[in-house]
Parts: C-alpha cells; sequence; structure tokens
C-alpha cells in the first residue's frame, strides 16, 4: 500500500528523484540486499524521492521477475521514509503487469518508460499511458520524455490525463520544455529536469523544479547541496558545486552514455558498497585511465561541501 498521496508525491517531485541502481552478486544474479545501504544514505542526506527500476536501475537489462522482485525489495528497505516511484515500460502488457505488481509492493507513483519501439505513433503514446493507468487505478503517474519529437500535441495529451502528475523531460531542450510548461499551465504538472545535475540549472530557468540523479547513489550529499541552492535562486552556489561533480558525469558519458551505469557502481566499490557489475551493453569495466581518473575525483570528495 502506498505511503503518501498524490499531493505529497507531487510536492516531493519539485526535489530530486534519485535514480537506484539494482545491485548485482557475483554470480550476476540481483542482490537486493546489498541496496540497503546505499538507500539509507540518500534518504539520511535529504534526497526527496526515489526511483526504482529506472535506466540507473539498468531496467532494459532486467528479467520482469527482476524487476518485480526490486520494487518489492526497494519498498521494503524505504519503508515509507520519502515517496517511490516504480518505473514500468517495454511491451505494454509487460508494462501494465508491472504497473499493477508495484502498486502491490507499495509504489507511491509509476514513473512511465517512453517506450523505444521502432514504431511508435504520438497517439500511440497516449493510449500506452492510459492502459497503463487502467491497471494501477488510483496511482499517479510520471512521464519520462526523453524525446520530444513525438510533437507537443502529443504532450499536451498525455498532460491532460488525470493521473499524470509529472513529466520528467530528458532532453536537452530547454526552449521546448518552456513551451510544454507553457501549454500545460492550467494542470498542476511536475516538471522535473531529467538529465541530472548538470542541466538543472537550465532546466530550473525554463521553468521546471528538481531533477533527476544517479549521483545520489554515490554522494548524495552534493547533489542535496545542488538542489539547496537553486531553490534558493543561488546559480553562482550552484554551477560552482556541479563543477566540482562534472569529471563524474563526464566519466558516464563516454562511449555514448554506455559508462552512465558502469561508473556509479565502480564508485561504489571503490567506497565499500559493492553492488556488483554493470550488465552488456553497458560498458564493464571502466578502462584504466578512467579508473584513475575516478578515484582521484573521489578522493577531491572526500572533504565537506561547499557552494
Amino acid at each position: 500500500m502506498a505511503h503518501f498521496d498524490r499531493a505529497a508525491v507531487r510536492a516531493a517531485l519539485n526535489g530530486i528523484s534519485g535514480i537506484l541502481v539494482t545491485p548485482f552478486d557475483d554470480t550476476g544474479k540481483i542482490a537486493p540486499g546489498r541496496l540497503q545501504p546505499v538507500v539509507d544514505r540518500a534518504v539520511d542526506a535529504g534526497v526527496h524521492v526515489l526511483v526504482a527500476n529506472g535506466n540507473t536501475s539498468e531496467y532494459y537489462s532486467l528479467r520482469y521477475s527482476e524487476s518485480e522482485a526490486m520494487i518489492q525489495a526497494a519498498a521494503q528497505q524505504v519503508q515509507g521514509r520519502v515517496p517511490l516511484l516504480a518505473g514500468v515500460g517495454r511491451s505494454v502488457e509487460e508494462a501494465c503487469d508491472l504497473a499493477t505488481a508495484s502498486q502491490a509492493a507499495g509504489a507511491d507513483a509509476l514513473m512511465i518508460h517512453q517506450p523505444p519501439d521502432p514504431f511508435v505513433a504520438p497517439r500511440g503514446v497516449v493510449a500506452y499511458v492510459r492502459r497503463i493507468e487502467k491497471a494501477a487505478p488510483g496511482l499517479p503517474l510520471v512521464l519520462y520524455l526523453r524525446n520530444e519529437a513525438i510533437g507537443m500535441q502529443a504532450i499536451e495529451e498525455l498532460c491532460s490525463i488525470s493521473s499524470v502528475i509529472g513529466v520528467k523531460w530528458a532532453s536537452p531542450t530547454p526552449l521546448l520544455l518552456a513551451e510544454a510548461i507553457r501549454r500545460t499551465r492550467q494542470r498542476d504538472i511536475a516538471w522535473v529536469g531529467g538529465l541530472a545535475e548538470t542541466w538543472a540549472p537550465a532546466f530550473y530557468a525554463a521553468g521546471a523544479r528538481g531533477f533527476t540523479s544517479g549521483l545520489i547513489n554515490v554522494v548524495p550529499e552534493r547533489s542535496v547541496a545542488i538542489h539547496t541552492a537553486l531553490e534558493a535562486g543561488d546559480y553562482a552556489s550552484a554551477n560552482h558545486l556541479i563543477e566540482q561533480m562534472l569529471p563524474f558525469e563526464v566519466l558516464r558519458a563516454q562511449e555514448n552514455n554506455g559508462t552512465n551505469v558502469t561508473v556509479v557502481k565502480t564508485a561504489l566499490q571503490l567506497l565499500g558498497d559493492d553492488c556488483g557489475l554493470a550488465r552488456p551493453p553497458a560498458a564493464w569495466p571502466m578502462t584504466p585511465t578512467a579508473l584513475e581518473t575516478l578515484k582521484q575525483l573521489l578522493k577531491t570528495w572526500d572533504s565537506p561541501v561547499h557552494g
């Protein structure tokens, strides 16, 4: 059963949506128990929302049974301390099944991955979301928009669906984001920066609030410091803090972003919270040069956070 109502989840989306990794053991099987210290660290640091089965969770590398097991584990580990979003996606039937299972597990809302199908009609995306809405009645929905090419009309229609309370805008197009916000102003939609800390200032300027983060798995207090600065309108401090963690995001962007999860999981290993490897098609392991860069960066992060 969900712990937070629609209004509480909507308010929390103005904060940091932390995308949790999916831990694996030494044989490559999921090891949900290894996630507990990551969850506790994020909650204690002040991260506002946690997300299971997101992209940093390697959602597309997981079997359905693994996705279901991870939302169940995350719900038990979070224990209602912050809202928990459950990512759902892939085929519409699987998305609906996982939506139903996530609601039963106690997720407070669903995050709907944008279908990666090569044949996606704008009206088909609307139908996709409406099917998922029926599979988990009453559960708020957050749309994960990575490609705005479906068009502004479809985006407006998606935002008119009654269960939709938020959109994670994961396209580097702040002017289009501003247009989408303008067109849907009559609805209380949470527009969340979906490209993590580095794009947060630009998205804030366009009208978004909050941002997604994979960094929270490693040093959540740094994400929280950036959010605090942005909420205060202190862009100078926010940009200074972002500059300090930018090398981490540069490492994650290597190999066509194929090192995104690789760097997070390697950092966790180096810090003593081994969550296993990153599954193919992600890159594993890090190259020796990149690994050395990461080690040196983590040493500089031992000091307190200063804006």
